[in-house]
């Protein structure tokens, strides 16, 4: 990180136990070096064992970011830059709409056939990511199933999860793979009105649809890191 996206991150990053005075050791290392070394594997793919020698060894940084995980405290993390990212844009931190997509991404030969499976329309092999942004493409949920699960039967736990999470939510838009059965539960079990954006019948090549790109856009960002491309 740069030391303006430093200064950023800092005022948003969780307290340590012992510097608040409710014990436990000091830790070894700079947050910002920690962190620094994870954004290294997931741009760059590498192996955690691959971590270049300038960072810290790539045990401490593993187990780094699996305990943020498994407490929480990323996905803290994450909604805190998310919402400062909202206030400075001038929206409310709350959201009151939604752009749900899904995106089918290669397995690699470790990944369990049990979890993986085969995306007849894109004709892809492997597992499904499906995400729900903000108007702005920041993340708000995301579930990862195999890649033969269809959209419409993800977006049932996913919506739901959506709901619970950002209560002040009313409106989702999609494409005509959530069409509908989804559409009724949507509207009757979590009060959520899903729009469906069609293409023209007339339509050929590239066309911008509207809402529609935002979150294809943010699905693009999320491909600029080497170690998504594939899962």
């Amino acid at each position: 990180m740069t030391e303006a996206e430093w200064q950023e991150v800092r005022s948003v990053l969780p307290v340590p136990a012992w510097l608040t005075g409710r014990g436990g050791r000091p830790e070894g290392y700079c947050h910002r070096v920690m962190l620094d070394a994870v954004r290294y594997v997931v741009d760059n793919g590498v192996k955690w064992v691959n971590l270049p020698a300038d960072f810290p060894p790539f045990r401490r940084v593993h187990a780094f970011a699996r305990r943020w995980q498994a407490t929480g405290l990323l996905d803290e993390f994450h909604d805190r830059l998310r919402d400062r990212v909202r206030v400075k844009e001038g929206r409310s931190v709350d959201p009151t709409a939604a752009i749900v997509d899904s995106q089918s991404v290669r397995a690699a030969a470790n990944v369990a056939r049990a979890t993986s499976g085969w995306d007849g329309g894109k004709r892809v092999g492997g597992r499904k990511r499906h995400v729900v942004v903000d108007c702005l493409g920041l993340v708000l949920a995301v579930l990862v199933t195999a890649a033969s699960v269809q959209d419409r039967d993800a977006a049932v736990g996913l919506l739901e999860r959506l709901r619970r999470q950002y209560f002040s939510i009313r409106l989702v838009w999609a494409d005509g793979g959530y069409c509908g059965s989804l559409v009724d539960f949507a509207r009757e079990k979590l009060q959520l009105t899903l729009d469906i954006v069609r293409r023209t019948d007339d339509t050929t090549g590239f066309v911008v649809l509207p809402r529609r790109w935002v979150v294809e856009r943010t699905l693009s960002w999320l491909m600029r890191s080497r170690r998504l491309v594939r899962d």
